[in-house]
């Protein structure tokens, strides 16, 4: 179909909690492609609609690797049923260019969701996986979450965003994560 343009950190439709699909229409599935069209070309291994402008709850990922074959996986409606663990991660964001920080998520989630063809699904993606990853960074943006809403060490992060001309962080739209803090700590 069509790459499109990626949204960078600062636009307001990024922070928009995004519109359920009521319907798999030719509209959704064009929305799609776009989206995998435009994840392949910026070597992305997740894109949710929001970032295109789009502000609906769709959002593709990918997490083949070296020679696997593409492996696109379309989540549309997509609710986050289960979620255990806690892990460090190291993220970037196809609308933070070149900006990576780290970041506490849950090391297991299931996620119930439909695919293109309008066929509901369950998946579970444990151990911290890239998968388990992606799936909660991608989820978070149909909130107008962001993957620096989760950082670990603000003032690092402010750092990282202040060296690739981005805007700080705002302290109120951090995500309170106690469980996940404790867990972590505990894991040091």
């Amino acid at each position: 179909m069509a790459i499109r343009k990626v949204l960078h950190y600062g636009e307001p439709s990024l922070r928009e909690v995004s519109k359920e699909v009521h319907k798999v229409s030719k509209k959704i599935t064009d929305l799609v492609r776009d989206l995998l069209d435009t994840m392949y070309s910026q070597n992305g291994v997740g894109l949710a609609a929001p970032q295109i402008g789009e502000n609906v709850r769709v959002f593709v990922i990918d997490v083949s690797t070296g020679n696997e074959p593409l492996n696109p996986m379309v989540f549309i409606n997509p609710k986050i049923i289960k979620k255990s663990g806690a892990i460090k991660s190291n993220e970037g964001c196809l609308s933070f260019p070149e900006a990576y920080t780290d970041v506490r998520r849950y090391k297991n989630v299931m996620v119930k969701a439909t695919n293109e063809h309008g066929k509901p699904f369950v998946l579970e993606a444990k151990d911290g996986s890239l998968l388990a990853r992606a799936i909660q960074h991608e989820n978070d943006h149909l909130d107008g979450i962001l993957f620096i809403d989760h950082c670990i060490n603000r003032f690092e992060t402010d750092a990282v965003l202040e060296k690739y001309n981005l805007p700080h962080i705002d302290p109120d739209l951090l995500v309170e994560e106690k469980n996940l803090e404790e867990e972590l700590a505990g894991n040091d």
